[in-house]
């Protein structure tokens, strides 16, 4: 954008490309694990392959394409005939070999879409291609930022890893619209089982930002194609989080737009995001397609993909199950979210729903037991093994053996803070469901206590009748149910 656009009202234009590990047991092109050991030393993980020695030669893995193609298909991109590999040249000190192999004109998914909810409008964002490539080392600036570091250190277990990097569209207009597509796309790799969020550096980003005068926009929020031509764009790097997206892009929004103000042009470059300082740093000059050398790697041949597409199966990805929640067990829009906000969560709602009131699981696993959760920053995966005592918890309180505060309150807390059962919680708290005459007992002994309050219920009064109830509830040891607390209560003093 010109010095002369400097006081025109501008429109951001954003897109993004996701570097997504996907998970599969050994690397790429090699048979290096891709585990890693908390306490394993660094630059271990490696063979002569990953390692881009003289005469190792790469041999592709089947799990990662199998991945790929389902990205495809989630994604709904078309899977081609068949794919190529391409040595992306450059040097950077995380690869060895000083190339790259991934994928140029022939990617594994050509085109697709996903569709997002930002504030409660829906978005399509489209997908321009989505590839396979190794992932390089990972890079650890001593003694400071990137900026100020005193050494660089590098560590080359991480490299080979398998890629998918998902390129979209310059579809997106504001940061959070971008953080809501990367909640998104994370949400369906997990459904697909090809990603695991929790590993470090599982999902990079880099962000292509430009300003365009907002006059040139099409009504329908569309950029026309000479419009982005002729835009200077910033490619913003070391993006690792939704969050770090939202607040990186803000950031970059921020400073090209006082760059303007300013009276001075865009450069196009490519800028680090220091996520310590919250700032954008610049890093060299942006790199055009023609910088990286691009040639067939002629030790990988051509691979046929496009029967694995109706070959290969996916899940019912979680917009499809949130719709059948909503009509088959009658859940709320908000309940339904919960209830499929990952695939552990969902299949286990779906266990404990064929066994209970739909109603009482979704309760029981959207607001008790995942709030819980969440107080603790633990997921549902962190309690995968004990998810049968969760639905013995379910059981007792469905059969009203055990009243619903002191399974939610006591029983639950307990299970997730020490670790032990709920009929060890429950024998060692005395938490039995009270029998009848103990709470035919207890009433009687309330009444009699507290001729106050029995008063002001039959005065009209009908805050005194919590009060009796509280007291009730608490002479049985909260093992009374409150609803039968609050019927013999009227029947004694209605008589």
């Amino acid at each position: 954008m010109s010095t002369q656009a400097a006081t025109e009202e501008t429109a951001v234009v954003i897109g993004l490309e996701v570097h997504v590990q996907l998970e599969t047991d050994t690397k790429v092109f090699c048979g290096c694990s891709t585990e890693p050991d908390d306490e394993e030393e660094p630059n271990t993980r490696t063979c002569p392959t990953c390692l881009g020695l003289p005469g190792a030669l790469p041999v592709l893995n089947e799990a990662a394409v199998e991945a790929a193609v389902k990205i495809g298909k989630a994604l709904d991109s078309e899977i081609p005939e068949t794919t190529t590999f391409h040595r992306k040249n450059y040097y950077y000190p995380d690869l060895p070999k000083n190339f790259q192999l991934t994928q140029y004109d022939a990617p594994i998914c050509a085109g697709g879409e996903l569709a997002v909810a930002v504030d409660g409008d829906r978005r399509t964002i489209g997908i321009t291609r989505a590839h396979l490539e190794e992932d390089p080392g990972s890079i650890q600036h001593a003694g400071g930022s990137i900026e100020s570091a005193t050494h660089t250190l590098i560590n080359y277990n991480r490299a080979g890893t398998p890629l998918m990097e998902v390129v979209t569209e310059p579809d997106f207009r504001s940061p959070a619209e971008t953080r809501a597509f990367l909640a998104k796309l994370e949400e369906v790799l997990e459904y697909l089982g090809v990603f695991d969020a929790t590993r470090d550096g599982s999902l990079r980003v880099d962000a292509n930002v430009s300003l365009v005068p907002a006059s040139e926009m099409a009504e329908d929020g569309s950029v026309p194609e000479d419009v982005l031509a002729d835009a200077d764009r910033a490619e913003v790097k070391n993006i690792s989080s939704h969050r770090g997206a939202e607040k990186a892009l803000a950031y970059e929004i921020s400073r090209q737009r006082n760059v303007l103000r300013r009276g001075r042009e865009i450069e196009q470059e490519t800028r680090h995001w220091d996520e310590g300082r919250g700032v954008t740093v610049s890093m060299r000059s942006k790199e055009a397609e023609k910088d990286y050398r691009y040639f067939r790697e002629a030790d990988l041949p051509a691979l046929e993909v496009s029967d694995w597409k109706e070959e290969i199966s996916i899940p019912e990805l979680p917009d499809a199950r949130r719709e059948r929640f909503g009509e088959e067990y009658g859940l709320d829009d908000e309940a339904a979210s919960k209830l499929t906000s990952t695939k552990a969560v969902a299949d286990f709602f779906e266990d404990v729903a064929s066994e209970f009131d739909p109603e009482l699981a979704a309760t029981w696993v959207a607001d008790n037991l995942l709030g819980e959760l969440n107080y603790r920053e633990l997921a549902i995966t962190d309690v995968d093994g004990r998810l049968d005592e969760f639905k013995r918890l379910i059981e007792l309180v469905a059969a009203e053996e055990l009243t619903v505060k002191n399974a939610e309150e006591v029983v639950l807390r307990g299970m997730l803070d020490e670790g032990d059962d709920p009929e060890a919680i429950i024998d060692r708290e005395g938490l039995g469901k009270a029998e009848g005459d103990e709470v035919a007992d207890a009433v009687a002994a309330v009444v009699d206590e507290n001729p106050e309050a029995v008063a002001d219920y039959r005065d009209g009064d009908e805050g005194a009748i919590n009060f009796l109830v509280g007291q009730v509830m608490q002479a049985t040891g909260g093992s009374a149910d409150p609803g039968q607390v609050n019927g013999l209560l009227r029947e004694e003093l209605d008589d």
